[in-house]
């Protein structure tokens, strides 16, 4: 007979061994220990000493941190839920329902600004000079065209080794005959693109994008600009800043936008007969302006870089603001030599001013309508400020593609 002692005793020593090895792969997991750290000794010992996962007193837990898993791992959810987010939005959009816009808060903004665009952007820009071995050439434009969709055969050169560099090619010229200058209207679009919003201006806020505002008096900075121009009708009492930018009986303030993609014709022109007589550049970030950036980020033309020409037209006040944009350090305006824009020497929160008024210029520069007035390097955005007669009427949809020498509206 055996005896019950004999039975129990391997049982429970059995027991034990597994508990403990339970207990120590348990406590390793919760501490967040890699393989490495307690896969020892046959696959379940702890390593201790100078990462040991105990203190002395209360047993706690000292778990090694690794940032960057932990920072990949975060910003691969936020993105995931903001793609998500956006996706329920188009969803919705295309059931009729209108959706709010989602806005950025300051901590946003702030960590986006944060990011050295600018820095970026001139790097980008040299990259962009280097001119690129024969060879090469035909691989890199193709990939371009390809992925922004640029229409080669509008290009006043076809031939992609004609393009010494990046720079030369974001800048390729059109043939004169592919964009024709309407005749029979007063203002034409500036440039090929986007239109995100337009209309009149409201209580002194100008829509970037449907239900996203910025402050008309923070995007074109104080009115001392206006001695260049007509004096206005209301000088003792001009009222808000949007009332002073008015100089005729009867007249309004419009707005019109219009956004340069990067497989876009990257220069500007003249959208109207008019005189140009003062150019205000604000340095700033160089955040993108794409349209979702723009649903996103209130205020974003104010907070970009930004070249503001001011002048007069047949009806009154008008201005075309050149916005730009990440990898869009460059704004070029042909007759203006002293501009430098992405200058490290320039700090952001400030504004330089530059009259084309003269003693021996009393006209500032004249334009015509169609004429080249400027260029990018990539894309970005123009903002056209006006007055114009009440009965003016934007002949335009948000969203719709527009090209150089179309007509934006009508009187």
């Amino acid at each position: 007979m055996v005896e019950p002692r004999t039975l129990v005793s391997p049982n429970i020593k059995t027991i034990s061994v597994m508990a403990a090895l339970v207990r120590r792969v348990f406590v390793a997991h919760l501490a967040g220990a890699s393989k490495s750290s307690f896969l020892q000794h046959g696959g379940f010992g702890l390593r201790w000493g100078h990462h040991r996962l105990f203190s002395k007193g209360f047993p706690g837990l000292q778990a090694r941190v690794r940032p960057l898993p932990l920072l990949i791992a975060t910003g691969g959810g936020y993105v995931g839920y903001n793609q998500y987010g956006q996706y329920r939005d188009r969803q919705l959009e295309k059931l009729g329902i209108e959706v709010p816009p989602r806005i950025a808060n300051e901590v946003q903004v702030t960590i986006y600004k944060s990011i050295p665009t600018r820095l970026l952007s001139r790097a980008w820009g040299r990259l962009n000079q280097v001119d690129l071995p024969n060879w090469l050439r035909k691989p890199i434009f193709r990939l371009y065209i390809w992925t922004f969709g640029v229409n080669m055969k509008e290009a006043a050169v076809e031939d992609l080794q004609h393009y010494r560099n990046l720079g030369e090619f974001f800048r390729r010229k059109l043939k004169p005959q592919v964009r024709p200058v309407c005749d029979s209207h007063c203002v034409i679009s500036p440039a090929d693109g986007k239109i995100l919003h337009f209309g009149r201006v409201k209580n002194c806020e100008v829509e970037q994008v449907k239900g996203v505002t910025y402050s008309l008096e923070t995007f074109l900075g104080p009115r001392t600009w206006a001695e260049s121009l007509t004096a206005n009708r209301n000088e003792d009492d001009p009222g808000t800043f949007q009332d002073a930018l008015v100089t005729k009986e009867g007249n309004e303030l419009f707005h019109c936008v219009v956004y340069l993609a990067p497989g876009d014709y990257h220069c500007f022109h003249s959208p109207t007969d008019w005189r140009v007589a003062h150019r205000r550049h604000f340095p700033g970030s160089l955040m993108s302006v794409n349209p979702g950036v723009a649903r996103w980020i209130k205020e974003l033309f104010c907070h970009n870089e930004r070249v503001v020409l001011s002048g007069e037209w047949t009806h009154g006040f008008f201005s075309l603001t050149a916005v730009g944009a990440t990898n869009v350090g460059s704004i070029r305006i042909y007759f203006d030599k002293e501009l430098r824009t992405n200058n490290p020497r320039y700090n952001k929160g400030t504004y330089n001013d530059f009259s084309y008024v003269t003693n021996n210029n009393q006209e500032g520069v004249s334009m015509r309508k169609g004429e080249h007035l400027g260029e990018f390097n990539l894309g970005s955005t123009i903002v056209l400020l006006f007055e114009a007669p009440r009965d003016f009427t934007f002949n335009l949809q948000a969203g719709q593609k527009i090209r150089f020498g179309e007509p934006l509206g009508t009187m």
